[in-house]
């Protein structure tokens, strides 16, 4: 018998047609790459987790869905109507990028139920596209949005970066005013990390890479913020941006600490109090859902004091903030009694603002999350 939980469910495709200069996610290049080995094991591992009980979203992220061919695309809308769709999915999101989205993928996502694009365009200056090595033109990332429009998607998240190399005001100005003209419901903006084992950090260990200072970071966050919200996408978390009704619902289960399959090569998953991590090589990806029908190399039992930690340092990032009420149904224990210490010294400092049933951040907050979701840390 199978239980009633809402969870989302994730299912990662490492493939590439190119490498970006900052991605630290598990991807390879396509070529010579076992795609078809890869999407059988995928489909045993969806099987595995499908008899867990449903998920009430679906999100194809990586990677690059897009880089498989027609065929490859075809067969992994097949696998995910098969095993995981069902009439009460809220939300089915495909990632995709501008130059390899064509209309027999767009057909194929409509046909199978996708009711949500997120497009990586990250910015509309030619120039810093090349820096940051995308692969994609602004004029192909504007094409591809109006052939996402004409294939009847609307729901539609553009994927946006700020505090680049050589990134201007004046440039991320502009990137944003296109977004806008664009008529973008939902927008997803996030600052640069510089990550390990990617191109941007071997840049910056041989001080070949000029990033813009914490200044200029904070100044480009406060006007994405202004320009955004004046635009009528109102900021609902950290680095989201939506117009009503256009809020992420997949993510979302993140922040509010709820539970998900993560399946795929080096997808992460919180399941059944459970959070785990699978295999990221793809032979060992492959021979490990060979085996065992799933593909955990790590797991962890999160114990009672990580889940209050967690409720409190994700759901800061939302803009509402946390609930007294749900804290107290959930632990049986008061936020005042765990954090009160933190809440109070927070409050002190202007970071957070406690306002009838929730504790979120202040304006200012916004701007430290950091400092703020570290407290909530115990040792």
């Amino acid at each position: 018998m199978t239980d009633r939980v809402e969870r989302g469910a994730y299912i990662h495709i490492p493939f590439c047609n190119h490498i970006c200069f900052y991605c630290d996610f598990n991807k390879v290049f396509i070529k010579n790459q076992p795609v078809d080995a890869y999407l059988d094991a995928l489909e045993k591992e969806m099987a595995f987790y499908a008899a867990m009980g449903p998920a009430e979203t679906i999100y194809i992220g990586g990677g690059t869905p897009t880089a498989l061919n027609d065929a490859q695309f075809s067969r992994l809308m097949d696998m995910v109507e098969k095993h995981l769709q069902h009439p009460g999915i809220r939300e089915y999101t495909v990632e995709v990028n501008p130059e390899n989205l064509n209309e027999e993928k767009l057909d194929l996502m409509k046909q199978h139920g996708v009711s949500r694009l997120s497009v990586g365009v990250q910015s509309f200056d030619d120039a810093l596209l090349k820096t940051i090595g995308r692969a994609h033109s602004a004029s192909e990332a504007e094409n591809a949005i109006r052939r996402i429009r004409s294939a009847g998607f609307h729901n539609i998240t553009l994927d946006l970066m700020f505090a680049l190399p050589g990134q201007t005001e004046t440039s991320l100005h502009n990137s944003l005013e296109r977004a806008i003209e664009l008529g973008m419901p939902h927008i997803s903006i996030y600052s640069l990390q510089i990550e390990p084992k990617t191109i941007f950090y071997n840049r910056m260990k041989s001080g070949k890479l000029r990033l813009p200072g914490q200044d200029i970071e904070a100044d480009m966050y406060g006007q994405i913020i202004l320009k955004l919200e004046e635009s009528g996408l109102r900021q609902y978390e950290i680095s989201n941006f939506a117009k009503p009704g256009y809020e992420g619902i997949h993510n979302s289960l993140y922040w509010q600490n709820k539970e998900y399959y993560g399946i795929g090569a080096g997808a992460h998953g919180y399941v059944r109090g459970t959070r785990y991590a699978n295999a990221g090589p793809l032979k060992k990806y492959i021979a490990n859902v060979r085996q065992k029908n799933h593909a955990r190399v790590l797991e962890h039992q999160v114990t009672e004091k990580e889940k209050m930690e967690e409720e409190m340092f994700l759901g800061l990032r939302m803009m509402k903030g946390v609930s007294q009420r749900r804290f107290l149904k959930k632990f049986h224990r008061s936020m005042s009694d765990i954090y009160g210490r933190q809440i109070d010294q927070l409050i002190h400092e202007g970071l957070l603002i406690e306002k009838e049933d929730r504790i979120r951040l202040s304006t200012k907050g916004t701007f430290l999350g950091n400092n703020v979701f570290e407290a909530f840390l115990l040792s």
